[in-house]
């Protein structure tokens, strides 16, 4: 049942209205409340009634007298609720989105909100630990879905903005204390997961990437090398994991030897850096995978025409199977054809071994029962009776 809303009463007022009712000497007290009854200014009809201990909380938490029960969220507590709701459950952003930007744009009215609900997005995507990516795609369906778009930007021009204004630090923030770094390198990953899913609509184009971005990450990179302490090149190297074949083939797209530019740079930092020897094995790491196209396979044979040699994932899909020792094997070992001959032989061997359902059929009869099992169960039976009956 709802909570019914009580009013604190005046007291002093009640109190003032019981000394003027006008009581006739002599009456009985019947009369007297009668009377009482009759020129009091109570009525059992009035809307709100508050017996004298009652404080009222809702006439603190409501002082514009508004319905309801509990205080309207503010916008930042809704984002930092439906933040918090999808870096807990990342799955649930499809079916989540459709909701949580209805209500954003039920309460973005105003310039000054918007600005504000981009600040608040902002800040959660480059606080939140493993939230980058998730942030990046709520950007880009805000930016396609928030309806106000005032003479200042819409969502991804003020986002665009936010992000700039962070850029414009880069080379003092690569030279900050810890914390300064650390909140500078949050912001890179961020700009770098925003470069892969944001995406701008050019007239009838297909949507594709901010190329803004493009050569922001590359001063970026540049600005990390530039002090390469073990903090900056391993966000470089993150980086580059994360972004590093877009990028190269973006910039290969565009004629620009951009990313022979950054090899160079790792190499020198190699030779020169006096980094730790696990950052130097992060960024050796990274030159083979570069080297090896970024660990992809761009050609793959067609399937009539696979076959061990020309398709590196030819065996993917194929099943595994056991020995009688447990020890694993596919269609790629080399020894498939003994191993799995011997599955044959060994149902061949066994051909009732297992029902056409595939549960064991071993048992035999579940009806059938041994005879010693079965008086063991009769003797059981007797026993537990006679302990009834005691």
């Amino acid at each position: 049942l709802p909570l019914l809303y009580f009013r604190k009463p005046k007291m002093e007022k009640v109190k003032k209205v019981v000394d003027r009712s006008p009581i006739p000497s002599g009456h009985n007290s019947s009369s007297a409340a009668d009377a009482l009854v009759k020129n009091s200014k109570l009525s059992a009809a009035a809307p709100e009634f508050v017996p004298g201990c009652y404080a009222s909380f809702q006439d603190d938490v409501y002082s514009d007298e508004s319905e309801g029960y509990y205080p309207e969220p503010s916008l930042a507590d809704f984002v930092q609720d439906f933040v918090s709701h999808l870096n807990s459950s990342p799955g649930s952003f499809e079916s989540e989105i459709d909701y949580i930007t209805d209500t954003l744009n039920s309460c973005v009215t105003t310039e000054e909100i918007l600005q504000k609900l981009v600040e608040l997005i902002y800040v959660q995507s480059t606080s939140i630990p493993n939230f980058a990516y998730t942030g990046a795609r709520l950007c880009n369906h805000l930016s396609h879905h928030i309806r106000l778009s005032p003479a200042s930007g819409n969502f991804r021009q003020l986002l665009l903005q936010r992000c700039r204004t962070e850029y414009e630090q880069r080379e003092q923030a690569v030279r900050g204390d810890p914390g300064t770094q650390k909140r500078f390198h949050s912001y890179v990953l961020f700009l770098g997961e925003l470069y892969l899913n944001l995406e701008i609509k050019s007239g009838k184009d297909t949507p594709g990437r901010a190329n803004v971005l493009l050569g922001a990450l590359k001063d970026l990179l540049n600005a990390l090398f530039s002090h390469p302490d073990d903090p900056n090149l391993m966000c470089a190297v993150k980086l580059l994991k994360l972004s590093g074949s877009i990028l190269d083939d973006t910039w290969k797209e565009k004629g620009q030897s951009d990313m022979d530019e950054v090899i160079k740079k790792i190499e020198d930092i190699l030779i020169d850096a006096k980094c730790s020897r696990d950052v130097k094995q992060m960024l050796l790491k990274l030159l083979e995978l570069q080297s090896s196209n970024w660990g992809r396979v761009h050609v793959a044979a067609v399937s009539s025409d696979a076959t061990p040699d020309n398709d590196p994932n030819y065996f993917m899909n194929e099943p595994t199977f056991y020995t009688t020792d447990g020890t694993p094997f596919t269609a790629a070992d080399p020894e498939y054809s003994d191993k799995y001959q011997e599955i044959l032989d060994r149902e061949d061997f066994f051909p009732d071994a297992y029902e056409e359902n595939g549960n064991d059929s071993f048992c035999g009869d579940e009806d059938e029962m041994d005879p010693e099992i079965e008086e063991a169960f009769e003797r059981f039976c007797m026993e537990s009776d006679a302990r009834r009956k005691k």
